[in-house]
């Protein structure tokens, strides 16, 4: 954050405080990788609310600590730096109760938002097996039925699906209409009918849950209807939009983990009787890394400073994830290389890092996605 005009005094403490708490999560980052524990993942997730994290986002009227998407940035980037496992988990967190933020009655916010502020993980149940990018083709049903809504149908690559006490679910209240007819569900994790399925074997971020969540007539009353009926689908693109500048941000504190990591060694590796750094190959390949990583951190921090502003961020929030996603899957690609093979072994973070980064490509939208978002802002620009 240094050298930017975007942040204050404040945003200091967030950094010493997230990166305090990170130094606790690297200790166990290779372990979650390596086990796929996701209980290691759980109690960073608890610890984040014990410091207050988890509500960061939450005004203090709901007992969170009423930050700004700034410190939500900063706080995501180091936790990444330490274990994007962890980092992953908490943005799938924020992404839900950003939804009851943003379309939650009085009654909502003051049932829910206390506990996710401290004590409750939250989850965001939107793709299925047949909708992933394409969210309008999405096959929950929501029936109304006698006062109450019946779910039924299946989610897919939840994250949080198995440690998560309150889940924001998307379902068609109206199939003829397509994306306007889908509604934003609140419910919570011991519903009757709401199964929770296997645990995906990840290439990355292994130690964050990723399940299948199944809804076999899942009631839900009407007081439970997140925002108005017919309107999930905005209350999903609005609560994205501060979602995909946080994958920019998870993005940047992968990337500066491999910078740093292949910097160290390219310092203390000894080949041809000097140390590597002294070669012109590898100083390029650290020059580029160091400009992917500022430039990503531009992207990234002026749009979390916009979105702060109350200004519309759809188009900056996709150019900053798809950048600095991007960015990050060539920089852990070349921290490797420079480590040459111990780069490619465990017994450095770079591969698991590598592994992390290109889940950054593909979650909240893929680089795809990204691309036609941008692409449509610029068509219909004047």
């Amino acid at each position: 954050m240094e050298g930017y005009p975007y942040f204050e005094e404040f945003h200091k403490d967030v950094v010493d405080v997230a990166r305090k708490a990170a130094e606790e999560f690297a200790r166990t980052a290779a372990e979650a990788d390596e086990k796929e524990d996701y209980t290691i993942i759980e109690r960073n997730l608890k610890r984040l609310g014990e410091l207050g994290f988890l509500g960061i986002r939450i005004p203090t009227q709901y007992e969170g600590q009423g930050l700004d998407v700034r410190s939500y940035v900063l706080a995501l980037e180091e936790i990444a730096k330490a274990c994007p496992s962890t980092a992953l988990s908490y943005d799938a967190h924020v992404l839900a109760t950003d939804c009851i933020l943003l379309a939650g009655n009085e009654d909502q916010k003051k049932r829910y938002l206390p506990k996710l502020a401290k004590t409750h993980i939250g989850a965001f149940a939107l793709s299925e097996p047949y909708a992933g990018s394409d969210v309008a083709a999405i096959r929950t049903l929501a029936e109304l039925r006698n006062g109450k809504y019946i779910l039924r149908g299946e989610k897919h690559f939840i994250t949080n699906g198995k440690i998560a006490d309150v889940i924001i679910v998307f379902a068609k209240t109206d199939p003829s209409k397509g994306a306007k007819g889908i509604t934003a569900f609140i419910i919570e994790k011991d519903a009757p009918g709401l199964k929770i399925g296997k645990l995906e074997s990840k290439m990355g971020v292994r130690g964050s849950p990723t399940t299948q969540i199944f809804l076999d007539g899942v009631e839900v009353p009407k007081e439970n209807v997140l925002g108005k009926v017919n309107e999930g689908f905005k209350i999903a693109m609005e609560a994205l939009d501060i979602a995909r500048i946080a994958v920019a941000a998870q993005s940047i504190g992968i990337s500066k983990a491999a910078y740093e990591t292949a910097l160290k060694y390219a310092k203390e590796r000894i080949q041809f009787g000097q140390p590597i750094i002294n070669f012109q190959t590898i100083q390029f390949m650290l020059a580029d890394m160091y400009v992917k990583i500022k430039a990503s951190e531009g992207l990234t921090y002026h749009a979390a400073w916009l979105a702060d502003r109350g200004e519309k961020v759809t188009l900056r929030a996709s150019v900053a994830k798809l950048f600095a996603s991007e960015a990050a899957l060539e920089i852990t690609d070349k921290a490797i290389q420079i480590l040459g093979g111990v780069g490619y072994t465990r017994d450095f973070p770079v591969e698991r890092l590598h592994r992390d980064a290109k889940a950054m490509t593909i979650g909240e939208g893929t680089s795809e996605i990204q691309r036609l978002i941008i692409a449509r802002n610029i068509i219909s620009s004047k």
